[in-house]
């Protein structure tokens, strides 16, 4: 069996589509997986680490671009397209997964004309204009949200949630060790917003007796020197990077979680029960992230830190409500496991596998 993984650019839509690929793997040993991605996006960094095979294409996104990028973007896509089509001949593929990204529509096109088996990942509660497009043109649209359905055809789509890596969804919880550890990660490149809040928060939370607090700390390459020496300065435990590739170890060690709220970061908090507080990042394509983190916080499981109103005073409050005395914490653990879909990439598989069979 053949599958070809397109799209990427963010970590939000590769690691789904990691996901998927291990769970294709443990099903089917001989299963061969090729991602096809672009130079710029971070597959090209992690795929190589996870073993994967990927191709590139030239692809660019045009949403937002002002007149010159947008231009370069609509005449590079034809050429998008032609790599899309000789990739697809090559590798003849039983199945196309398109997991978002700029390298997904090209792909996913090019299945069409090619008559292969297809299918959309949608991480986000409101989908963009990409896939609300191409759910059109594929077989299956799998969601991580049920209220995704009032965007896709009925025909078509299922509520699955979203693949989570095996080493994150087999955590168990934590042990109440007295202490507190949290976690702060800003996505694959950091955020400097984020990072500037938590020094702030620092200089409030250092020293109380009654809020121990142990750091993990992602804090993207432009900002590590900065902040590794700020925790360093007020002698407080840290483990500071400035990427963590062993992510199923930090939140295995955390007790909150401080994050955007990027699906799939929501997707692996849910997995392993981690409640958090969420500060959406602000230009994210279509406001998914202010979405996704208001959904989850009207569920109980996560609080909301907008970016105009974050700062260290604000970031240091919220974070002393619900890790003192300790019941809100243990309560939003539980709305968040609650959330979970342990079981969304076998669920995946089982659908593919029909899809497969079927004469469509």
């Amino acid at each position: 069996m053949n599958v070809v993984i397109a799209g990427g650019g963010t970590g939000g839509h590769l690691y789904p589509g990691i996901a998927l690929a291990r769970a294709f793997q443990l099903r089917f040993p001989d299963c061969a997986i090729l991602f096809i991605g672009t130079e710029r996006g971070i597959e090209s960094r992690i795929l190589p680490k996870e073993g994967f095979a990927l191709k590139t294409i030239e692809v660019e996104g045009w949403v937002g671009k002002r007149e010159g990028a947008l231009l370069r973007a609509l005449l590079n896509f034809p050429k998008g397209l032609i790599q899309s089509f000789r990739l697809l001949k090559t590798f003849r593929p039983d199945l196309v997964i398109g997991v978002g990204g700029y390298a997904s529509g090209p792909v996913l096109l090019m299945s069409v004309i090619l008559k292969i088996k297809r299918i959309i990942l949608e991480q986000n509660v409101t989908p963009g204009l990409t896939n609300t497009i191409l759910a059109h043109f594929v077989h299956q649209v799998f969601a991580s949200f049920e209220k995704s359905s009032d965007y896709f055809p009925k025909r078509n789509f299922f509520f699955s949630g979203n693949p989570v890596r095996k080493e994150i969804s087999a955590l168990s919880s934590k042990k109440d060790s007295g202490g507190r550890t949290v976690l702060v990660f800003g996505g694959s490149q950091g955020a400097h917003s984020i990072n500037l809040a938590v020094i702030e928060a620092l200089d409030i939370l250092n020293g109380r007796e009654d809020l121990p607090i142990r750091w993990i700390h992602q804090t993207g390459q432009p900002d590590f020197a900065r902040v590794k020496a700020e925790y360093e300065a007020r002698k407080i435990p840290a483990m500071v990077e400035p990427f963590i590739y062993d992510m199923a170890k930090a939140y295995e060690s955390a007790d909150l979680v401080i994050c955007r709220a990027g699906a799939t970061t929501l997707a692996e908090l849910s997995a392993c029960g981690k409640p958090a507080i969420l500060i959406p990042f602000p230009f994210a394509a279509h406001h998914h992230q202010e979405k996704n983190a208001h959904f989850l916080k009207e569920m109980g499981a996560a609080e909301v830190l907008e970016t105009p109103d974050l700062n260290g005073k604000a970031l240091a409050t919220l974070m002393a409500q619900i890790l003192l005395p300790g019941e809100k914490l243990a309560q939003m653990s539980e709305k968040m496991r609650g959330l979970g879909k342990k079981d969304a990439a076998e669920n995946i598989i089982e659908r593919c596998l029909r899809l497969r069979l079927a004469h469509v």
